[in-house]
């Protein structure tokens, strides 16, 4: 495991809309003025690019970061941001610091020599989810820069190219971290009528999401616990505020067109299986690659890998259901539940969920690319979502083409709500505006 960088931070001044560059020379830290002096946030013309309900409004914190994915904010609303690795340029931590208070950061520093996705804070640590460990740094209070080099808490994870991230989240008592599986549907190669391997062995280490205690160091996969499995991919991972539940958002197989033409049109393939929000206890098992959820029948189905028609459970019966499914393809990567004041009440205690968008529900339009949200009442969800944010593709709704793909969401002091972008490198703050444009 590399270690996170040695070398002093650098400090830079943001141009709003600018091209993301870094001084050459390390700068001191600024001490953050008080919140009482500071300007109201000024939203952006047109919130950025992205539609938002009626009252609210964006301001553009930063831009051209690079491949921003989850956030977290600070109590003192310092924002640390995690930069994945890109061909071109390593990752690391984005630390922003808006010493006005008109919602664009004016400070930016950078630290670590690894990029990566989970990003944490607690008891006076800052911890960082790389593709194959999780890092812990000492983190001050109100310090934009960690005191010294960082422990590694958890080393040797699997990965592989597909569904590397590794997303955590952190209690006073565990670190949970989500392990996704590489393959589709635990195939070795995706040709049309191959059948699955059973008992799939990817479930020993991959697909899952594993407990580690996170206040050890030097610990191994084995040193954790699989907490519950059948878990394909689970980016979006996170603890309820008030009842200490583990929630996430995982992603759905594909290819059920391609792979089982007899049994699945295009049409249906494209909207299915779902995408998945789950209440995650211990032991659960939620059926991959066994099972996949079908939006329209309401429930899981048996894979046809593994002798399913499309319509019979089987062995699926046994298995966790979602608390809430949405349509196929969309790629949640964030989940957050809003505990703030400054957004109407009925926002409070519900769940905000970021789409990265599709790449396959041809013949359909791809779809995704936005934030929803879902009211709760009390642990499970009350009715079904609503869009909150969109407008982030822009013009050409495609991976590739997209101007922007949300990922990160993180809430304020404040109650406001910070939005991540990987593909332009946006940072949105999202507030309730009240005539504020």
């Amino acid at each position: 495991m590399r270690n996170a960088n040695r070398s002093r931070p650098r400090c830079v001044a943001l141009a709003l809309l600018a091209p993301w560059l870094l001084a050459s020379a390390p700068a001191a830290q600024p001490p953050r003025p008080a919140a009482a002096a500071a300007d109201p946030v000024r939203c952006a013309p047109g919130n950025g690019g992205i539609r938002l309900p009626e009252g609210f409004c964006a301001a553009i914190v930063a831009d051209d970061v690079g491949p921003a994915r989850h956030i977290v904010v600070a109590p003192n609303g310092d924002v640390f941001v995690a930069i994945r690795n890109r061909s071109s340029a390593r990752g690391g931590i984005l630390v922003l610091r808006d010493t006005t208070g008109d919602g664009a950061a004016d400070i930016a520093i950078r630290f670590g020599e690894n990029g990566g996705t989970g990003i944490a804070l607690r008891a006076g640590y800052l911890y960082f989810g790389t593709d194959d460990a999780v890092l812990r740094y000492p983190l001050p209070a109100g310090s934009l820069t960690p005191a010294g080099p960082p422990d590694t808490i958890v080393a040797g994870l699997p990965y592989e190219r597909s569904h590397s991230a590794k997303s955590i989240a952190v209690t006073d008592r565990d670190l949970f971290v989500n392990i996704g599986s590489p393959s589709n549907v635990c195939t070795a190669r995706n040709a049309p009528g191959t059948r699955g391997p059973d008992p799939c062995p990817e479930l020993e280490t991959r697909a899952g999401i594993w407990r580690f205690d996170p206040d050890r160091t030097g610990q191994r996969q084995r040193d954790g616990i699989r907490y519950a499995t059948g878990v394909r991919n689970a980016v979006a991972l996170a603890v309820h505020p008030t009842n200490g539940g583990l929630y996430a958002v995982q992603h759905g197989r594909d290819a059920l067109s391609v792979l089982w033409p007899d049994l699945f049109t295009h049409e249906k393939s494209a909207e299915t299986p779902s995408e998945e929000l789950i209440r995650v206890d211990r032991g659960d098992d939620f059926g991959w690659p066994y099972c996949y959820h079908d939006l329209e029948l309401g429930r899981k189905v048996l894979a046809p890998e593994y002798g399913g028609n499309g319509r019979d459970a089987g062995r699926c019966a046994d298995v966790e259901e979602p608390i809430l499914a949405f349509p196929g393809h969309w790629g949640p990567n964030g989940l957050l539940f809003y505990t703030g004041s400054q957004f109407p009440a009925r926002y409070r205690g519900g769940a905000f969920i970021a789409f990265h968008g599709s790449w396959n529900r041809a013949p359909l339009p791809q779809d995704g690319y936005r934030v929803v949200f879902v009211p709760f009442e009390g642990d499970a969800p009350a009715g079904g979502y609503e869009d909150f944010a969109t407008g982030f593709a822009g013009a050409d709704v495609s991976p590739r083409g997209a101007a922007h793909r949300p990922v990160g969401l993180a809430q304020a002091p404040d109650g406001s709500l910070y939005i991540t972008d990987d593909q332009g490198g946006r940072i949105w703050r999202v507030v309730y505006a009240a005539g504020r444009r």
